[in-house]
């Protein structure tokens, strides 16, 4: 026999309650979603990744970053983490082409483009307080899964850079290590300054960067 609360009986009351609660719960998630674009959605999942790496990020924490239930987002992303982090890799593609590739293909003389180069590293890096999302990715189980867009990442930027020293008058072969050297330098600096919680490593990179990369 249930209790009452005057004639309504009291597990009527508290399946309102529960229905209100879930409601409730659905309503903020609509709200604290609305008005983000697809894209900054991205970005925060980006961020997971970047702090975790693609094994480490857990739907729950990607679920309370992007204020996204785990339905909605199969809803965004049906094959789960690996869309998402096909997502985000194409996300660090345009970022790449519009903040890395385009002043090096700008016009200018070869260092003022390498200039404008570093200078977009060190803003999209935060002074190296930013860890690199493909140096993320390629740890663990994701480097097979995502290889193709990591190469091409890698690659375009190597390649990039390769064109800038030849331009600049640097051998074709001296300025392809050149170019590698530049990027290990970079990833090398990001972990090193990550480790230190000191950009001071990254800042001391692109600097013997824009020294070296054209030197005769």
């Amino acid at each position: 026999m249930y209790r009452t609360f005057g004639t309504i009986p009291s597990r009527f009351r508290i399946c309102q309650y529960v229905a209100c609660i879930s409601f409730t719960n659905r309503y903020n998630e609509a709200v604290s979603t609305a008005g983000l674009s697809r894209d900054e959605v991205v970005a925060r999942i980006q961020n997971v990744f970047r702090e975790n790496g693609f094994d480490g990020a857990s739907l729950t924490e990607i679920s309370h970053v992007t204020g996204l239930g785990k339905g909605s987002l199969y809803h965004y992303f049906p094959g789960g983490k690996d869309d998402m982090a096909v997502a985000v890799l194409e996300r660090v593609d345009r970022l790449m082409r519009e903040r890395m590739l385009a002043p090096l293909r700008a016009s200018g003389t070869p260092p003022a483009r390498l200039r404008a180069l570093l200078r977009g590293l060190d803003s999209y890096y935060d002074g190296g307080r930013n860890a690199c999302v493909l140096a993320s990715l390629v740890v663990g189980a994701s480097r097979a899964r995502f290889q193709g867009h990591l190469t091409n990442a890698f690659a375009g930027w190597i390649d990039a850079l390769r064109v800038l020293a030849i331009e600049a008058g640097v051998k074709p072969s001296e300025a392809r290590r050149r170019a590698e050297d530049v990027v290990v330098r970079i990833e090398g600096a990001l972990i090193v300054s990550a480790a230190l919680a000191d950009g001071a490593p990254f800042k001391r990179a692109l600097r013997a960067i824009e020294q070296e990369l054209l030197a005769p």
